[in-house]
């Protein structure tokens, strides 16, 4: 079927994929939009996972603030050159990311980062709800996997739901942009205070997080 520049800048506003991509992502799955958006999606994650190993050494500390200076986000997004680091489409990533960090409170970049101890209560926690909600024991257990994996999802950035795109996680908004650079790009670390919330605390860490950006 033929595709016409309207499919493809609808594609590409979806994705961020360049022109020639979208084209070819349409004429693959004829003109189907969705599964076009799927096909970009794949073909993003293998380019990722290649440019995954290499050195990601460039980037920029982003400060997002919001309601009028009671929010503050502080996130580091690192990227190979400095050439992309300037650019106006990573900073726009990044400041979705800040500003999805500000939203959405999350703990961790992503699953990795969580404690073990930390999982280890978490099951606690969910076995013993499933007990006292009349659960058999071999049953509970079960069902702690699924509970495990939605407190991943609602506590890792990587996992959560992107605030501008549900259809998308923000690893997922990751990959994308790194298919579309062409380099490997990836959120390191981030902090998130909320004025009033633990105060003498978030001085502290502010310090802190501070101090070890300007070492690393």
């Amino acid at each position: 079927m033929s595709i016409s520049a309207t499919m493809v800048k609808e594609l590409r506003t979806k994705t961020g994929a360049g022109i020639l991509d979208c084209r070819k992502a349409l004429s693959e799955n004829e003109g189907d939009l969705e599964k076009a958006v799927d096909w970009l999606r794949a073909k993003g994650a293998a380019k990722a996972a290649k440019k995954a190993g290499r050195a990601a050494t460039e980037g920029l500390v982003n400060a997002y603030i919001h309601g009028g200076g009671k929010l503050g986000v502080l996130v580091e997004v690192n990227c190979e050159t400095d050439f992309v680091a300037r650019g106006d489409e990573f900073n726009a990533f990044v400041h979705d990311v800040s500003m999805h960090i500000a939203a959405t409170n999350p703990s961790w970049v992503s699953r990795d980062e969580v404690p073990q101890d930390v999982i280890e209560r978490e099951k606690k926690v969910f076995i013993q709800q499933a007990l006292e909600a009349g659960k058999p024991e071999h049953i509970a257990e079960k069902m702690v996997e699924g509970k495990i994996n939605k407190f991943y999802k609602e506590n890792c950035l990587f996992e959560q739901a992107f605030v501008k795109d549900e259809d998308k996680t923000i690893e997922q908004l990751q990959t994308e942009f790194v298919a579309a650079s062409g380099e490997n790009v990836k959120v390191r670390r981030f902090v998130r205070w909320e004025l009033g919330e633990g105060l003498e605390k978030k001085v502290d860490d502010f310090a802190a997080e501070v101090a070890a950006m300007a070492q690393a």
